[in-house]
């Protein structure tokens, strides 16, 4: 996958020929600027130099005043532009290939589309081709990382068959990361996440999406997974939505918006915000219903918002996807808090709310 920043409309290029001719890349940025007085608009667009579809477009207004606050806007919004576009077009490019002819990177893309699909079979066939990569490749640390998180979402919807040997195969997955991926903030950031949540050791997983962010401060991924296990951490909840907002602000389209969304609801819980916690779980809720993790959290604040009817209604549909959800198994269905009086309160308001004992 190459790709070529363009110098702008202004030069006579043809993208689908003479671009990818001359430099064999498949995706062009181009760009351009305008200037009226003291005003400036710039211009951005990012095209598939085999296909001259346009994958992304946007501009960004500002004064000759700020021109550098605005180059940095500018930046920031089309590095995170880049990423999920190009990822998405590469998925679609490798479901047109003969399956038996992919190589490790085609199989993490397909792995990647089936894990955006949040469902037990989608997430099931994605594990399987994730490890088809890691098979091609052992040292493929992106396939290490988003496997690893194929378990966070087991864990967060109790799709877990075997609940130890999932654990313990996400602790793997995601230690393998820390020791194939330090150049690579994708993997860095998945592993991360899934080391935080799921094996619950919170510093070290923040110490990885830490350096991922180093490497890359424009990856979305990164912001969120930084978001998510500063949650958890407890004790700076202003600081894990900040990280949150600024995930969803770089990839505002992001197939797994709804989990931002539902952390962000998760820290408005703990800051005590029980009003926002609900908004921000509606939120998750529109994007993806079926969500566990939302449904508990969504329960948790309108029953502490005082909301009961509510609060029993989120209950009752977190149940029926979830039968046998309990306070006595509470925990093992939930991300690993650091600190257990923030597990006592979400578990009290989840009581609050009518889970069964």
């Amino acid at each position: 996958m190459k790709l070529f920043f363009g110098p702008g409309k202004d030069r006579p290029v043809t993208v689908c020929t003479d671009v990818r001719r001359e430099l064999g890349v498949r995706y062009v940025l181009e760009g351009s600027v305008r200037k009226a007085r003291d005003q400036v608009r710039i211009s951005a667009q990012l095209i598939d130099a085999l296909t001259s579809a346009h994958l992304w477009a946007d501009h960004f207004d500002g004064s000759l005043e700020d021109i550098f606050d605005l180059q940095d806007r500018v930046t920031e919004r089309v590095v995170g532009a880049l990423l999920p576009k190009v990822e998405r077009a590469e998925i679609e490019r490798a479901k047109r290939k003969p399956t038996e002819n992919l190589g490790a990177y085609d199989y993490f893309l397909r792995g990647l589309a089936n894990a955006h699909q949040m469902t037990p079979e989608a997430n099931s066939e994605a594990l399987r081709l994730f490890h088809k990569a890691i098979e091609l490749d052992p040292d493929f640390a992106s396939a290490h990382g988003l496997a690893a998180f194929c378990h966070v979402v087991r864990k967060m919807n109790a799709w877990m068959t075997d609940d130890a040997a999932d654990v313990a195969e996400a602790a793997r997955l995601a230690r393998r990361v820390a020791d194939i991926g330090k150049d690579d903030a994708v993997a860095l950031s998945f592993g991360g996440l899934a080391l935080g949540y799921i094996a619950g050791e919170l510093e070290d997983a923040a110490a990885l999406i830490d350096r991922a962010l180093v490497l890359n401060v424009n990856l979305a991924a990164a912001w969120y997974a930084s978001g998510t296990v500063r949650a958890f951490l407890g004790g700076a909840p202003d600081v894990a939505i900040e990280h949150l907002a600024r995930a969803m602000r770089l990839s505002p389209l992001d197939p797994f918006m709804f989990t931002m969304q539902g952390v962000t609801a998760v820290a408005h819980f703990f800051a005590g915000r029980y009003d926002e916690a609900s908004v921000w779980a509606e939120k998750a809720f529109r994007e993806q219903p079926n969500i566990l993790g939302t449904l508990r959290i969504s329960a948790a604040s309108h029953a502490l918002a005082g909301r009961h009817e509510e609060a029993s209604k989120a209950i009752a549909r977190a149940r029926q996807l979830d039968p046998d959800l309990r306070m006595s198994n509470l925990n093992s269905r939930i991300g690993l808090f650091r600190r257990p009086e923030d597990f006592t309160k979400y578990a009290e308001a989840l009581r609050k709310a009518g889970l069964p004992e």
